[in-house]
């Protein structure tokens, strides 16, 4: 216990010992620095007298060019003396015969016949693949309505992954007219079309 605060107490006096030390040590160097002169530095600051015109003339517009001369007015018609008597020439109307029948289940004429396209839009170029001067195409399968709509998008090959995306987009878009059996329209699936993406120069 006695060597505890024996050890304090020495500990304590090399700690009060030093702190003393670099005071004196700071006191010192202090007094150096307020004796020693500081150097400055001076700035030299010349002005250029720039040769300016100004043009001091009254700048006068132009004059607007004429306006275009106005023409006659027209003359109003008398209608006072117009001949009861002259000669007139008869347009017999045209005849139109048109059969609104349009028959059909319900008054509907369904035409029998296979899928038709009637819209596709064109892909959007992936930016990725534009940046980088890829081009190539995009094997598709799909499966058309009844509706004339497009479901079930698979992507049978691709020259590149980065068309699968853009390609599956504007199929979904497509429009058909559905293919039509005994006056119904039925779905068709197995669809197959290729999206071409080619730069343009």
């Amino acid at each position: 216990m006695l060597g505890r605060y024996a050890f304090s107490i020495v500990a304590g006096c090399v700690v009060t010992l030093s702190l003393l030390f670099v005071m004196q040590i700071l006191i010192a160097s202090g007094k150096e620095a307020l004796v020693k002169p500081r150097e400055r530095a001076v700035l030299d600051f010349v002005r250029v007298r720039r040769n300016e015109n100004v043009n001091t003339q009254d700048i006068t517009p132009e004059k607007p060019p004429k306006p275009p001369q106005v023409p006659p007015e027209v003359p109003p018609q008398d209608l006072d003396n117009i001949d009861p008597n002259a000669p007139t020439i008869n347009v017999p109307p045209p005849s139109v015969s048109q059969n609104i029948d349009i028959g059909g289940p319900g008054g509907m004429n369904i035409a029998e016949g296979d899928y038709l396209p009637i819209v596709r839009v064109a892909p959007i170029y992936p930016a990725r693949a534009q940046s980088r001067g890829l081009e190539g195409y995009v094997d598709m399968s799909f499966t058309v309505t009844a509706a004339g709509s497009v479901i079930d998008p698979i992507v049978l090959f691709s020259t590149s992954g980065l068309f699968e995306r853009a390609a599956t987009r504007a199929v979904l878009k497509f429009k058909y007219k559905p293919r039509v059996v005994d006056g119904v329209p039925i779905s068709v699936a197995g669809v197959k079309t290729r999206i071409t993406f080619k730069m343009e120069d």
